[in-house]
């Protein structure tokens, strides 16, 4: 039942030309599916109407997919707040990838990288941990030159090559314009696991984005913290600099890069 039988030029008859072509349909489907995986992980939360436009997709195939990949609680979806709303009528669905979808495109030896760590924290303590995470992030931003005009033009550009090089290194980077200033999103880390128990690795990272950009730049957000990317904000106006003795203890940022509660 359901194959299909034909007559060949040659005179051959042959059955089942149906199945024939499955692997190919199986296998657009999955490149279909990897493609909205990584725009989720590049550009969410995103509506299903702009995934389409991006992929040239129908909209009924994106949902389909996106249908499945929440299903399977690789992503999640959740209303878009009032002022993202363009036009009439609800608000449309916004996707992003959970924690177990990032999960699924790899934490690199996340098991054997802690037991590294927590060993040289017992044997150096945690200046050793911190040296270790400073060390780490030099080999990313190697070749990058802090910069040399404290200009809005010029840390916007430093900014860019910073993110160029966290995405070479896998962290899916990329920035974006937000008021008088501009984000680095690193929308995917590799090291998130580990991040978790060792948040001098996402200090570290911090500290040499402030010494590379010679400015005063926040963490607003984690992956390591359950936030769904890292982002930093750079502004691009002078920020005064409030000698650490004046600050009250209540104002002081929690260097260690986790987003507050």
């Amino acid at each position: 039942m359901g194959l299909r039988t034909g007559v060949e030029s040659d005179g051959r008859t042959t059955t089942g030309a149906r199945s024939s072509a499955a692997p190919a349909a199986v296998a657009h489907e999955g490149q279909t599916r990897a493609a909205i995986v990584q725009l989720l992980l590049e550009q969410g939360p995103i509506t299903a109407t702009a995934i389409g436009t991006e992929l040239g997709l129908a909209p009924a195939g994106v949902r389909r997919h996106l249908d499945a990949l929440i299903d399977a609680g690789q992503a999640r979806a959740s209303r878009s707040a009032p002022w993202q709303q363009k036009g009439r009528g609800r608000p449309a669905k916004q996707y992003q990838l959970t924690a177990a979808g990032r999960g699924n495109l790899g934490h690199a030896y996340d098991d054997l990288a802690g037991a590294a760590i927590r060993q040289l924290g017992e044997i150096g303590g945690d200046a050793a941990i911190a040296e270790f995470a400073r060390r780490r992030v030099r080999t990313i931003v190697d070749g990058i030159e802090p910069v040399a005009d404290q200009t809005a033009p010029v840390i916007e550009a430093k900014v860019t090559e910073i993110a160029e090089a966290f995405a070479e290194a896998g962290f899916a980077a990329t920035t974006r314009q937000v008021g008088t200033g501009v984000q680095i999103c690193q929308h995917h880390c590799p090291v998130a696991h580990v991040a978790e128990e060792f948040p001098q690795l996402c200090a570290a990272e911090l500290d040499a984005f402030r010494d590379l950009l010679g400015t005063h730049v926040q963490r607003l957000a984690t992956i390591a913290n359950g936030d769904c990317a890292c982002t930093t904000h750079v502004p691009l106006v002078a920020v005064p600099k409030i000698p650490s003795a004046a600050q009250p203890a209540a104002g002081r940022t929690n260097d260690s890069g986790r987003s507050a509660e």
